[in-house]
């Protein structure tokens, strides 16, 4: 008979689903997605439900390996464990010696979703090393800022509440293709009668789906956020009884925004006066209502500010007084455990430099690899992560790889871009074969998964590497002999009233646990009277930072880029995969060899659909296929992200165009300000 046993989805996802697993002779043979959970509710997006063939694919990395050719060729030999553990513990302790801890720079992020493989014993292990910190920057550092600039807190508006708003608005949010179990939520709100617009560059499948549609120019996020307080102040459609018991800066707001007219937005941002005007006045009249804004918002140059102003509507409007109405970023913020309990930052005064290290921003790893100032990188170890593919600059951060004089490890499950770079490459679990506790940023659920299958070949998790290189470095702190277990109770012994009383033992009986944010069966209203996170316990609406200037790369910005790339790209993210995780498989492949262009922009390259077509800019190029469909306006260029660079005809992806140059907030990649030319391949 085949047995059933449970895991829980760790991509990079909202919404971090329960999974059961069928197991017949220790083999999986059928996942599905829990019926019994309350956000999975038994079904499973397209990636993960083929998440099996990545399992039991012929190219699982199973066996140490050492690099045989030129870096960037990908030929290795097979080598023992005790023969790459060694060797990279003599290279690390060698490196430290001559150039000092900091010329060690760990890079990984949320290849996993799980504490421990995500950032347990691994942080352990470079704090006590003396290791460069990594500024975990890549993906949404400018929407937590902008986030907490605003309301000083980063917790998100239930799921589950979506069923009672009146009007949902997905704001740079693709949820059909990155959220979708919040997708039946607002299925069943609109059959009981409540609207669902989209605000995106890309008419995406939630756009063509949605009941109104607004084609929002990349990057102008902000400038339509103060059109409509303009609008809401100046037709007195705020909630001025929330606003004066909750709120600090209207005045300074309300002067702000009176030069954000409906005429002036529409030139920034596309959007025809009229419909910015009817849509503030159906925002601000319309209980509940909930903005689910996602970070595509924040990719830009004025993306943290952009956050910061939508995060305020729900303020200016009250709607965090109701179920169903408010705004969801992430809600990862109510996962207080014991991450330093965890982490142990405290190392670092035990390394050779006794203090705390340097902080690298993971989105300059160009600049990081190629230009920075003493000491210099002479060691990275990767995990969790494809850099080659998905850092911005991409020739640049290649070029920094393939120096001669640069360490580098990475441990993965597939030979990836990265991995091709590798002196020495790791091979690792999946998330169906090791233990973990998971946190989500798209709902309130603590997760607990044990291995449901077992790890094929010689693989180990990121947890058994790192505490086998700290025997091999001689770090004799007992933190290194820490099970899984160990480190799941430091996790859980918190304080804080939402995690407080959770226990091991309760996470294996139950799998998933509700945090506890609210009593059972009711809503959780965090800002309803208040109670924000900023240093005056109120929501911050006078910031100076909220005024809008076009990005250099825009079609506002510099005019002198503009003449030479007329078109902004757009590398949001591809429905059927995560990222690069799935860039090995045929089908994920063909779906990120595409360019989404308007049939005006086609014409006047003399492109057709289906024609190759090279995008480029003076940072570099890449060889897509034209889709000539109608999902960008003029002047807009899409293509869907992150493709393997070696499985271009010109070995080059997306990021091979876009730039070191970071948002305003956070310190992030500004990768949707970007402009490009397309041109038709020759035949």
């Amino acid at each position: 008979m085949p047995e059933i046993r449970h895991s829980v989805c760790a991509l990079d996802c909202p919404d971090a689903c329960g999974l059961v697993i069928q197991v017949e002779n220790g083999v999986g043979s059928k996942l599905r997605g829990r019926a019994d959970h309350p956000i999975t509710r038994g079904f499973l997006c397209g990636k993960v439900a083929k998440y099996l063939e990545r399992e039991y694919s012929p190219d699982r990395l199973l066996y140490p390996q050492r690099r045989v050719g030129a870096k960037g060729e990908g030929r290795f030999e097979r080598i023992s464990w005790d023969v790459a553990l060694d060797t990279v513990a003599d290279k690390l302790k060698g490196i430290a010696e001559e150039f000092g801890s900091e010329s060690i720079l760990p890079y990984s992020y949320a290849g996993t979703m799980g504490f421990l493989n995500g950032g347990g014993m691994d942080r352990r292990f470079f704090h006590r090393l003396g290791a460069s910190r990594l500024d975990r920057t890549i993906c949404s550092a400018a929407g937590m800022v902008g986030t907490n600039e605003a309301l000083g807190s980063r917790y998100g508006t239930e799921p589950e509440q979506f069923v009672h708003s009146k009007l949902i608005i997905a704001w740079g949010a693709n949820i059909l293709g990155t959220n979708v179990h919040l997708w039946p939520f607002i299925v069943e709100a609109r059959r009981k009668g409540a609207k669902f617009y989209t605000i995106d560059p890309v008419k995406t499948r939630n756009g063509r789906l949605a009941d109104k549609h607004f084609g929002v120019y990349p990057g102008s996020d902000l400038a339509l956020a103060l059109g409509l307080m303009h609008v809401i102040i100046g037709e007195n459609l705020h909630d001025a009884d929330y606003v004066e018991r909750y709120a600090t800066g209207f005045e300074a707001l309300r002067e702000r925004v009176k030069k954000y007219a409906p005429e002036r937005v529409e030139a920034l941002t596309g959007i025809p006066r009229d419909d910015i005007v009817a849509l503030a006045r159906e925002y601000a009249t319309t209980r509940p209502a909930v903005i689910r804004l996602n970070y595509g918002v924040q990719r830009s140059e004025r993306g943290g500010s952009a956050v910061q102003a939508i995060s305020l509507l729900p303020v200016l409007v009250g709607s965090f007084r109701n179920a169903g109405g408010g705004i969801q970023l992430s809600t990862s913020q109510g996962f207080q455990v014991n991450r330093a309990g965890l982490e142990m930052p405290e190392l670092q005064k035990l390394s050779t430099l006794g203090r705390e290290t340097r902080l690298v921003n993971m989105s300059s790893l160009a600049e990081a690899l190629n230009d920075l100032d003493g000491p210099r990188v002479k060691a990275m170890v990767v995990y969790n992560s494809n850099p080659a593919a998905i850092a911005p600059s991409q020739n640049r951060v290649r070029m920094g790889l393939r120096r001669p004089d640069l360490f580098t490890v990475v441990l993965e499950q597939f030979q990836t871009d990265t991995a091709d770079h590798a002196d020495i490459l790791l091979p690792v679990t999946t998330f169906l074969e090791h233990t973990d506790l998971y946190l989500a940023y798209g709902h309130y659920y603590l997760q607990l998964a044990r291995p449901a299958l077992p790890a094929p070949g010689e693989t180990k998790s990121n947890v058994e590497i790192f505490r086998l290189l700290a025997g091999r470095m001689g770090f004799e702190e007992p933190c290194f002999l820490d099970s899984e277990d160990d480190m799941i109770r430091t996790l859980l012994a918190s304080d804080h009233p939402y995690v407080k009383g959770i226990t091991l033992e309760q996470l294996d009986r139950e799998q998933f646990v509700r945090l506890h944010i609210s009593e059972p069966g009711t809503p959780f209203l965090p800002f309803a009277e208040g109670g924000f996170g900023t240093p005056s316990g109120k929501a911050e609406l006078g910031k100076d930072n909220l005024e809008y200037t076009a990005p250099v790369e825009s079609r506002l910005g510099s005019q002198e880029l503009r003449a030479r790339y007329p078109l902004e790209l757009i590398s949001s993210k591809n429905d059927d995969s995560m990222n690069s995780t799935f860039g090995n498989r045929a089908d994920t492949d063909r779906q990120t060899d595409r360019l989404a262009m308007c049939a005006e922009d086609a014409a006047a390259r003399a492109i057709v659909n289906g024609d190759r077509v090279r995008v480029f800019n003076e940072r570099g190029s890449c060889l897509l296929t034209a889709d000539v469909d109608g999902v960008v306006n003029a002047g807009v260029v899409r293509a869907p992200s992150v493709r393997w660079s070696k499985k271009s005809a010109n070995g080059q992806g997306i990021n091979a165009l876009t730039a070191e140059r970071l948002t305003d907030l956070g310190g992030s990649p500004a990768f949707y300000s970007c402009l490009v030319q397309v041109e038709r391949c020759g035949d």
